[in-house]
């Protein structure tokens, strides 16, 4: 399978073994062995269930997909619930909005949750480990995306919200000249602390360029880079400060800017709005969907146009993968 260049034609992303052969994520053995993928442009049934005993593992950032009898009763419930309320709480005890909200999530209690995820631990339930394989499946479509139109050896790449380095270091290892940005600045310290132990050599070689890590919000970012990648930050900006950051993100790139984000549909927004009514033991940030139009309007008006596009999803994750050149 292969990437189209057609605007209108998706990606055809990889999700097979040989591809998992070319970047293979560090994960556990029984991740390799137990787990079994979706189609990558299909989207989930509603027979894939899980209980509402499962759904108390689930944060806003997660969509918890259940049996289709249950998705009415839960809906109905939607009317007598107020996550809003929620999150204004959230805001109020931080001192401050959305932004706030998530630099305090990601430098605690998200922290440890999103690490464990990312990493390489037994320690997570099956919807914690689902969601591991969406996100290395939309890694190694990145970086497949990159490679295939050459080496990229010395090129430049700005990692916006580059959690615990999961594509920071896959790409130093290719050459790229990496760096890597996150407001969160406990997980900028476990990216660096990553990169140092995977990014030595021996025997003589080479070590690769190690990335520049810094502790900034998207807003804060400038300079100029061949290639701008944000991936499954979008979820933290309402449509309209997306929009400004769509039009940020495309100012400091000189080629290419690939973003992912979780596509606003019907059936997604209502799974988010079941999912917010079980927000686990741990608080958790607000999550904002966007239609791939809107995202594509907002690059289209600042001159920029998709030239790949594609969905990956699991059972518990599902993002839209977009790749942006200058019209």
């Amino acid at each position: 399978m292969s990437y189209s260049v057609s605007l209108s034609s998706p990606i055809h992303f990889h999700t097979n073994s040989r591809f998992f052969s070319t970047f293979p994520p560090k994960l556990p053995n029984k991740l390799k062995t137990t787990v079994t993928t979706t189609t990558v442009t299909a989207i989930p049934p509603l027979s894939t269930a899980t209980s509402v005993t499962d759904l108390s593992v689930l944060d806003s950032t997660t969509v918890a997909l259940i049996g289709g009898g249950s998705v009415a009763a839960l809906a109905a419930v939607l009317s007598f619930t107020d996550p809003e309320r929620r999150r204004r709480l959230q805001a109020e005890e931080v001192g401050g909005g959305d932004k706030e909200v998530v630099r305090n999530y990601f430098n605690n209690s998200g922290f440890q949750r999103w690490k464990k995820i990312y990493g390489e631990t037994d320690d997570v339930n099956k919807v914690q480990l689902d969601i591991r394989l969406g996100h290395s499946k939309t890694v190694e479509n990145v970086m497949k995306m990159l490679t295939d139109d050459g080496s990229l050896n010395g090129v430049t790449v700005c990692d916006a919200g580059c959690g615990t380095g999961c594509l920071s270091i896959p790409l130093a290892k290719e050459g790229a000249v990496v760096s890597a940005s996150d407001i969160s600045a406990a997980m900028v310290a476990e990216a660096e602390k990553q990169a140092k132990e995977q990014l030595t050599v021996g025997n003589g070689d080479i070590a690769p360029v190690m990335p520049k890590f810094e502790v900034k919000d998207l807003e804060s970012l400038d300079g100029k880079y061949d290639t701008v990648v944000c991936l499954d930050v979008l979820i933290h900006y309402p449509q309209n400060k997306a929009d400004g950051m769509i039009a940020h993100l495309a100012s400091l790139a000189e080629n290419r800017l690939i973003l992912s984000f979780a596509p606003k549909t019907f059936y997604y927004d209502l799974l988010k709005r079941i999912g917010e009514l079980f927000p686990g033991p741990s608080k958790a940030t607000r999550a904002y969907l966007h239609a791939e139009a809107d995202v594509e309007r907002a690059l289209n008006k600042v001159g920029w146009k998709i030239r790949k596009r594609g969905l990956i999803t699991t059972q518990f994750y599902f993002a839209r993968l977009v790749e942006a050149v200058p019209a």
